[in-house]
């Protein structure tokens, strides 16, 4: 049995949920096998309904439970780490999502709208965010620029007026040109959002509004720095999905 429940619990859901919990606690060498529409199937129920009945027994969510089934049966196969990869994308996208603060995105989206101008800043693998974050504001009519070169950066934010906005996105806020870049749109007035997934970087600081993505602990290629920058296009969608309601 794989999921747990005390009785009073097991009594407050429906009979439909019951199903579930107990189709999943007879087929659990199963389970990490299959997708959440196959066990819907299974137990003539639908995904929503999968998904609600996992989370009200304690469990995340179906990718968590194939990932605690897959080590509860010390898989070593593909199967065990397929779902070791699912869960690492699961985590990266919920924990995003769960810490930015709703103040904070609604911040970001008043300084969008008031400013005159956007300069996009990126460096790296972060520049295809960067890119495509800048690509969608100019499709919304936006005055919008994407800027990767370190020493255009430098001069454009030496010379920033007031009433434009830097927008900077970095996976670790360790990159110098960008730290600079930042320090220079504060010391004329304008305004910095920073897009990041660490709480120790001076942007935080220097930022009128910091938007903080997670990051997994676990890198896949380890001899170069091309860790996932899932986190960022998470913030990104979310900023563009609603300027664009």
């Amino acid at each position: 049995m794989i999921i747990k429940i005390d009785h009073s619990i097991y009594e407050r859901l429906t009979s439909t949920e019951k199903q579930v919990v107990n189709y999943i606690n007879a087929n659990t060498d199963k389970i990490s096998n299959m997708s959440i529409v196959e066990v819907a199937e299974k137990t003539f129920s639908s995904p929503a309904t999968v998904s609600r009945t996992i989370k009200k027994c304690g469990v995340g969510g179906f990718s968590e439970l194939r990932y605690m089934l897959s080590k509860k049966n010390n898989e070593d196969s593909d199967l065990g780490q397929i779902n070791e990869i699912l869960e690492k994308s699961l985590r990266e996208v919920t924990n995003t999502v769960e810490q930015l603060a709703i103040n904070n995105i609604l911040n970001a989206i008043e300084l969008i709208k008031k400013v005159d101008r956007i300069y996009v800043f990126a460096r790296g693998l972060t520049e295809l965010v960067a890119q495509e974050f800048s690509f969608k504001l100019q499709l919304l009519g936006f005055n919008s620029f994407q800027i990767s070169d370190p020493n255009v950066m430098r001069k454009i934010t030496a010379e920033m007026k007031n009433k434009e906005l830097l927008v900077i996105f970095s996976l670790y806020g360790k990159t110098e040109e960008l730290i600079t870049s930042a320090e220079n749109a504060v010391s004329i007035g304008a305004r910095v959002i920073s897009c990041c997934c660490s709480e120790d970087t001076p942007l935080k600081k220097l930022s009128t509004v910091y938007l903080k993505g997670y990051k997994y602990n676990h890198v896949s290629i380890k001899k170069f720095e091309v860790t996932s920058r899932m986190p960022l296009y998470v913030i990104s969608r979310i900023l563009i999905d609603y300027l664009a309601l």
